[in-house]
């Protein structure tokens, strides 16, 4: 459980965006949470907000397939976006979610920041690195979060910290710093909400 009080009070489910036209209207701060599929990024929603199953978690990749968005007492919405570079879905939906990935992006006039989460066990891969060309592009704020580090050890993190770092400089709208979080052992949690308090200020 983490000391911050921007998630104690009312979390509720707002809708399930499977195409833009049906976004709410723009009225409040967005914070997207962005990742490779079993990236843990329903295991961290769930973390961050104290909730239980807030988010859903599971083993198959493209569970979440639409953006999620979350009212969280009525000052900002939680967006959850579909994991990429899933597998075991058809061409047709992977081309559909990625298209309304980009779409929602790259036009999105309340999107205050993406936070994009890696898997400190791998680190980036290159299609983190079209997201992130992507939201160059877009002019969009992201900052990068590694989830599982409690699943790595200090050299191997210390050394993909290093090159994730490295490759920060390079993009345009990347945040220079990484938070590291761990859902298991609520690690960086703290940390993350201060964060997300700020950009939705």
């Amino acid at each position: 459980m983490t000391n911050n009080t921007l998630f104690n009070g009312s979390i509720d489910f707002t809708i399930g965006v499977a195409e833009l036209g049906q976004l709410p209207a723009p009225d409040m701060p967005e914070i997207a949470f962005a990742g490779r599929s079993n990236v843990g990024k329903s295991s961290l929603i769930n973390a961050l907000t104290g909730r239980k199953a807030l988010a859903r978690t599971s083993h198959t990749p493209g569970r979440t397939q639409q953006l999620n968005y979350f009212n969280v007492k009525d000052l900002f919405y939680l967006v959850d976006m579909p994991g990429y570079g899933y597998a075991k879905v058809s061409k047709s939906q992977k081309a559909s979610w990625d298209r309304l990935i980009k779409d929602y992006l790259r036009g999105r006039p309340s999107l205050r920041a993406v936070l994009l989460l890696i898997d400190s066990r791998h680190g980036l891969k290159e299609i983190d690195q079209t997201l992130m060309k992507m939201l160059d592009e877009a002019a969009v704020s992201y900052r990068v979060v590694f989830t599982k580090t409690d699943k790595v050890k200090s050299q191997e993190l210390s050394s993909r910290r290093e090159k994730t770092l490295a490759t920060l400089k390079k993009h345009a709208a990347a945040f220079p710093g990484i938070i590291e979080t761990s859902s298991h052992k609520s690690r960086g949690l703290d940390e993350l909400q201060e964060i997300i308090a700020t950009l939705v200020a």
